[in-house]
């Protein structure tokens, strides 16, 4: 049995879903799972179930002879990659940063350089099925500097891509070091 096989199987057995597998030098295994995804339902991965899946994966590598000398199981973190439509679902409205397989080259009609292949902006659907990234090539104002509400927004710009396309879609890591945000009027 194919060692991808072994660790799907024994992951979403328990209740996971795989995210990635990856052997590396010195024969570490890493394994990355998720909770699986539900509409409206948003948990994270913890120590605990990481523990789970490790005595599990590893009882399921032993008995089907799979050689390696350290297995590490994680979460995703905050730069999760994306892969399957379901995780573009998933992670519609997100930040997001991709690296496409070409360049934009003519299609990029002057707007963006012709030789660009990453982006960062806001994923969301496409027309005609695909999926579409959001971004302004303005940078975003310092902490505490004053904005005039009087100034026009900058323009925003938008590129179409299937997943075919990709050769690489994370979720861009925003991390927040002043805790939580005041409530906004009419939140509960």
């Amino acid at each position: 049995m194919a060692l991808q096989e072994i660790a799907q199987q024994t992951v979403t057995g328990l209740g996971y879903e795989l995210v990635e597998i990856e052997r590396s030098a010195g024969g570490l295994l890493r394994v990355t799972i998720d909770l699986p995804w539900a509409p409206g339902q948003e948990g994270f991965v913890n120590v605990e179930d990481c523990e789970k899946v490790t005595r599990q994966l590893q009882y399921a590598l032993e008995v089907e002879g799979v050689d390696y000398k350290r297995l590490e199981v994680s979460s995703p973190g905050l730069d999760r990659p994306l892969r399957s439509e379901r995780d573009f679902e998933r992670f519609a409205g997100e930040l997001v940063d991709i690296t496409l397989k070409a360049p934009v080259g003519a299609a990029g009609a002057g707007q963006v350089s012709a030789n660009r292949k990453k982006f960062r902006g806001q994923l969301g659907r496409g027309e005609g099925g695909g999926w579409q990234l959001v971004w302004s090539e303005e940078p975003a104002a310092k902490p505490g500097q004053r904005v005039s509400r009087k100034k026009e927004p900058p323009p925003l710009q938008a590129i179409g891509f299937t997943l075919d396309e990709l050769k690489e879609a994370r979720l861009a890591p925003v991390v927040d070091f002043k805790g939580r945000r005041p409530r906004q009027t009419g939140e509960s």
